[in-house]
């Protein structure tokens, strides 16, 4: 406004300055809850800025190049690094009897050049080299009989039934070769290029995708049985990663143990899928997830995974400078390293030791509250519908009351992992499979890549 303005409303009278009043307050206070609005939108981006890999789910390809030095949620161990005493080393050890032995001889003296081609050596002094022969892809030719008998009947000997075409590959070259693409990641091309060049075997792509094919019907039955011992393993860590399939978004869904592995990409990520796929509807034991709450539909056990909740707490306490965040890292990390020890002795902690973490855990909670109160109710003649916006702070801190049992379930049961790290790792390689690739071109070549992986997966971990 003006001072030509204001002297006119000043002039017009009491009603008009009255009114000029209100509607200046009525402004003002418009453009404070616009100011405000843009200043949570201000914070909440500066946040998204402030992730990285250290303290939140964003993987460490994300950083980018001017990503800070790397931190560890673990606290620095008693050794030093390399192989501890008492380690069995892996480095070559002489044979007792060798492939091939080279004789060296000693024809003449080095001093004098005195000829000893006819003494007998005092001693022989052994070094071995390990290496692999050239090695050339082998033919083996069939031949069935064909004899007539004193009838005219003509008579064929019968060939193996996995021997079917007058040229052909066998098992041992398609499986190495569905080997190096499914499980090496290897593109076709580059498979190919491997074949010809260590074994001198001309196979080409398209003959290759239909190894893949063929190994994938072959593994119907023992996919069926890794699922139905996933279904009845005391506990299995859970994951889903998003994954490109005919150009669209589809999921990949991992269940793993230390002996087992299977993947399944199916265009959904929840319930959905998971109901599909036929694990979780009749599992019994815990399941190790991250708090996607699909789970949560399943009566069977949760245990969530605690290394997501270091690095959410991590942010909370570098960026958001909350002390509490700190308070519940150290006492996660502290009840880590008490089943850790007491895992080797014994199969549960005392009931006086549990009772002690609780109760602190419940005192850093308490903390957690008093710096993060509920938002005030708006007093806007606007009501919104739903329930009141909570800061990611807050929201962290209810899902560790409220969930504190699955938080603290490897406190009380040693059989479920401290985190979701297996699940994880068996998810990674697939993520770099999608790096080299890029998609899946088709839905059946992600089934028959999920179909392979799984079976070499669990074969390795045996």
């Amino acid at each position: 406004m003006t001072p030509e303005e204001a002297l006119a409303i000043y002039r017009a009278g009491p009603e008009a300055v009255v009114k000029a009043l209100c509607d200046l307050y009525a402004e003002n206070r418009a453009w404070g809850e616009r100011i405000k609005v843009l200043e949570e939108k201000l914070k909440v981006l500066e946040e998204r800025l402030a992730q990285n890999s250290r303290n939140s789910s964003k993987p460490p390809s994300s950083d980018g190049p001017d990503k800070p030095a790397p931190r560890t949620l673990r606290p620095r161990g008693e050794h030093k690094p390399g192989g501890q005493p008492g380690h069995k080393g892996y480095s070559l050890k002489m044979v007792e009897k060798p492939d091939h032995t080279v004789l060296h001889r000693v024809d003449q003296c080095e001093k004098c050049g005195r000829s000893l081609k006819k003494k007998e050596a005092m001693n022989i002094e052994r070094r071995q080299v390990f290496d692999i022969p050239p090695v050339k892809i082998e033919v083996t030719e069939h031949q069935a009989e064909i004899k007539e008998c004193l009838c005219g009947h003509l008579n064929k000997a019968a060939f193996p039934e996995n021997i079917t075409a007058p040229a052909q590959y066998g098992q041992d070259i398609i499986a190495r070769a569905v080997y190096l693409r499914d499980y090496q990641l290897l593109p076709s091309e580059r498979t190919c290029e491997v074949l010809r060049d260590f074994f001198s075997c001309g196979m080409g792509e398209g003959t290759l995708n239909n190894a893949t094919s063929k190994c994938s019907l072959v593994l119907e039955e023992p996919l069926e049985q890794i699922k139905q011992h996933l279904t009845k393993s005391p506990v299995v860590n859970f994951d889903e990663t998003g994954c490109r399939v005919d150009g669209k978004k589809q999921w990949l869904h991992v269940a793993g143990t230390k002996n087992l592995t299977y993947y399944q990409i199916h265009p959904k990520r929840g319930s959905e899928a998971m109901d599909e796929i036929g694990i979780l509807p009749n599992f019994e034991g815990t399941a190790i997830h991250d708090f996607w709450k699909p789970y949560f539909k399943y009566s069977c056990k949760h245990g969530l995974c605690n290394a997501h909740h270091l690095r959410e707490l991590t942010f909370v306490y570098e960026e958001q400078g909350q002390v509490w965040a700190k308070h519940m890292i150290d006492r996660l990390l502290d009840i880590k390293k008490v089943v850790d020890e007491a895992r080797n002795v014994t199969d549960s902690l005392p009931e006086e030791q549990i009772q002690e973490f609780e109760e602190h855990y419940e005192k850093i909670l308490k903390e957690g509250y008093l710096a993060n109160p509920l938002p005030k109710k708006t007093t806007s003649h606007k009501k919104k519908r739903g329930r009141r916006k909570k800061s990611k702070s807050r929201n962290l801190l209810e899902r560790l009351d409220h969930h504190r049992e699955k938080a603290l379930a490897f406190m009380y049961d040693f059989s479920v992992p401290f985190d979701n790290n297996l699940g994880e790792r068996d998810e990674r390689m697939m993520k770099v499979q999608q790096k080299i690739s890029g998609c899946f071109r088709s839905e059946d070549g992600g089934k028959v890549f999920s179909r392979i992986r799984s079976y070499i997966s669990t074969a390795r971990k045996n």
